[in-house]
């Protein structure tokens, strides 16, 4: 397993090293020690790697990430797995604000809580948090989905589009547009499967409340100018 220590290695090395995997690799498993905070680790993956995080990170943590599953020991800074496209980020402590920004694709978990702005603008992105989230969460929500297990912050899905989300704690307040919706049994599917593949054990699809768009800010409309 190759190990890089960024008490000693430089992020670009590792970094680059990341980006230079040769085809037919057999060795995809990597580990870094002593990330101590620093920004924009292991960003634009773009492999079937297993990467070990072993400590907090800072910004970016898992940006455009394509095909790898990277475990973060510890808390993750704003925008973890930014844009991502594919594969999997875990995050094992707390995520700071815009977690999982414009994801594409992929997963992320959060076994803690996550800030503000959790999925803001996620087009495609699955993301599981464990505990809390904070305002203004899923705000632009275009596709993909957004599972909480605690509790939500205000103006939650603000202007949301066809992004569900599934909170199974209390939600402080809905943003504009964003409304209260059935549980189908397609809902209770969906739900099953995206907390089995976030290794998520012990909790009932029954126990969430599903929220979605109401749709009526697709378009102008007179009647709703005080919502824009």
């Amino acid at each position: 397993m190759p190990t890089f220590d960024l008490a000693t290695s430089e992020l670009r090395d590792l970094n680059s090293a990341l980006h230079s995997i040769p085809a037919g690799a057999n060795d995809l498993e990597y580990e870094i020690l002593n990330p101590r905070g620093s920004h924009a680790v292991a960003v634009g993956c773009s492999h079937p790697l297993n990467i070990s995080v072993m400590g907090p990170v800072g910004y970016y943590c898992g940006g455009m990430n394509s095909e790898a599953t990277i475990s973060v020991k510890g808390s993750a800074g704003p925008g973890v797995a930014e844009n991502m496209m594919s594969g999997m980020v875990v995050i094992e402590g707390d995520a700071s604000q815009y977690a999982g920004a414009t994801g594409r694709g992929g997963m992320l978990v959060i076994r803690g809580n996550a800030a503000s702005r959790c999925g803001i603008s996620m087009k495609g992105i699955d993301i599981v948090v464990e505990g809390n989230i904070g305002h203004m969460s899923a705000f632009m929500g275009q596709s993909g989905n957004l599972v909480v297990l605690g509790d939500a912050g205000e103006a939650l899905g603000d202007s949301l589009y066809e992004a569900k989300i599934f909170v199974r704690g209390t939600v402080k307040s809905l943003g504009a547009d964003c409304i209260e919706k059935e549980m189908r049994p397609e809902h209770h599917e969906l739900l099953a499967s995206l907390l089995q593949k976030a290794g998520v054990t012990g909790v009932e699809t029954s126990e969430f409340k599903r929220y979605g768009s109401a749709r009526t800010l697709y378009n102008f409309d007179i009647d709703n100018a005080d919502a824009y």
